[in-house]
């Protein structure tokens, strides 16, 4: 039998799920995408989005981890041999994503330091492009950033750090220190924004509801979008970290709980970004409206070009203001980032049978390599492609599988219903098996062949066709590759073969 870590409680559990949830994105993009789906219409399509896709997914994830014992590739394996590539395929994605997160988290670490002294002067976008990312031409890398690069090796310091203590001393520690200080933090920054003269007028246009947008099917598409790449479902992460839960675990009332907390995290992001854009659109004397049509109220520019020019007019310790708002980004980056990681460090572990230390080191030293790319003076246009494309045809693509897989090829909503049932108080009914086996699939589908269209239809951001070719579509489709290549070699000791009876012993 297989002795597998476990959390050392449920808040243990739920704030290293929620760390792995509530990152960097859901700091920038969640406030743009409400913005431009109709402000406040926009939570109905949003809440029925997390109703019908979130949480049902969180559900199945966390209840395939519980019911299997294993990371992403062994706990679909063990469902089909054939669904073990999808598990790899969604690990590799991860590993992927670890190697750009990475950097925006060292980006953060720079600002808050720069915070103290507001170093980034009268033109943070400026600043931000040339004194700091010294930013190469697309397709051309130039050297390594000494700025960048050191907070760099910081980041994966730490983050290795962690995860080589394991899952009870190491990931449940940090999270207990990160997210309590993250959201504390987080609260500090909205009290201080909707204070400010002219907060008023952006949270107005933030929550005035259009509700000519609400049968706009492009809206809905966004809500499902905001939800599916929120919550850290289809790449291998809550299906890990549930093969850690005891025996006794409340499967459904955990993933209602994850769902909902963020969710209101991302509402009060919205609510500290549009408050403090609001002061922006009141200092330079113009609408909220102009502003964010000028400035744009999403992404990386938001963090790292926007928000340190608000921070500049703020008129009271507008140094402090800009110090909590970055290192509420590096706390949320690192929750993440162990996240993320813990994903091939376990999976790597399980499928070569060496320590997890072994695991650390190989898995997290290869994507530490990796990350330096994205040091180098052509670094940003490197992490914009490869997170377009890793996203876009990466992310949401494994979870169609994987939904597929599991609702329509292995049939088993009625058996995963049934585990789940057997240990939580919140009953799964007809609702659940409808979103995973109906809804979900055809929202997913819808979103692919458009997000192909598009890109089949326009290079994105400009970018040339070579550079989104190498590090775009085969970022892409090697990930694919990569996953079967990785299915192709056994288990040790035939750690895929499962008996039902076995998973009290396994757990």
């Amino acid at each position: 039998m297989e002795n597998r870590a476990q959390w050392g409680s449920r808040v243990g559990f739920l704030l290293a799920a929620m760390g792995s949830a509530i990152g960097l994105g859901n700091i920038w993009r969640f406030p743009a995408v409400a913005y431009e789906s109709g402000g406040g219409a926009f939570i109905v399509p949003y809440l029925f989005a997390l109703l019908t896709a979130g949480i049902p997914i969180l559900i199945l994830e966390y209840t395939i981890g519980h019911k299997y014992r294993g990371s992403a590739p062994k706990s679909l394996g063990r469902v089909s041999k054939g669904f073990e590539w999808i598990g790899w395929w969604q690990v590799t994605i991860a590993f992927v994503i670890s190697t750009y997160y990475s950097v925006i988290i060292a980006w953060a670490i720079m600002y808050s330091y720069y915070s103290i002294n507001l170093t980034w002067g009268d033109d943070p976008t400026s600043f931000f492009v040339g004194d700091f990312l010294n930013l190469a031409d697309p397709g051309v890398f130039g050297g390594f950033v000494p700025k960048i690069l050191l907070p760099l090796l910081i980041v994966w310091v730490i983050t290795l750090g962690v995860l080589s203590k394991g899952v009870k001393k190491g990931i449940e520690v940090a999270n207990k220190i990160f997210i309590p200080t993250l959201v504390v933090l987080f609260v500090i920054i909205v009290i201080r924004a909707v204070t400010l003269e002219g907060a008023a007028d952006g949270l107005s246009s933030f929550f005035t509801p259009d509700w000519s947008r609400i049968g706009d099917a492009e809206v809905w598409v966004a809500a499902y979008g905001q939800i599916f790449f929120s919550l850290s479902i289809a790449f291998a992460i809550m299906i890990t970290y549930a093969s850690y839960l005891p025996k006794k675990s409340d499967i459904t009332n955990n993933a209602f709980i994850t769902g909902f907390a963020n969710s209101s995290f991302e509402v009060l992001a919205g609510i500290g970004v549009f408050a403090a854009v609001g002061f922006m659109a009141f200092t330079y004397n113009t609408s909220v409206t102009d502003l964010a049509a000028e400035k744009g109220v999403g992404g990386i520019g938001l963090a790292f070009m926007v928000f340190p020019e608000i921070v500049s007019q703020i008129p009271v310790l507008p140094g402090l203001f800009g110090f909590l708002f970055f290192a509420s980004l590096v706390l949320a980056g690192l929750s993440s980032l162990i996240s993320i990681t813990e994903t091939y460090v376990a999976a790597v572990s399980e499928k070569f049978n060496i320590s997890r230390v072994k695991s650390v080191v190989f898995g997290g030293g290869l994507a530490a390599l990796i990350s330096l790319a994205y040091a180098t003076q052509g670094g940003l246009n490197l992490l914009d492609t490869v997170d377009h494309f890793i996203n876009n045809f990466g992310i949401a693509l494994s979870g169609l599988f994987q939904v597929v897989a599991l609702a329509w090829f292995a049939r088993g909503l009625k058996s995963y219903q049934s585990h789940a049932n057997s240990v939580s108080d919140i009953a799964l009914g007809a609702w659940w098996r409808i979103s995973l086996g109906v809804i979900t699939p055809i929202v997913l589908g819808y979103m692919m062949l458009q997000n192909l269209n598009d890109r089949i239809s326009e290079a994105y951001a400009g970018y040339p066709m070579d550079f989104l070719f190498n590090f775009g579509w085969l970022v892409a489709i090697g990930a694919i590759l990569v996953g079967a290549l990785m299915s192709v070699k056994k288990w040790p000791n035939n750690e895929l073969d499962f008996d039902e009876d076995d998973k009290e012993g396994l757990s």
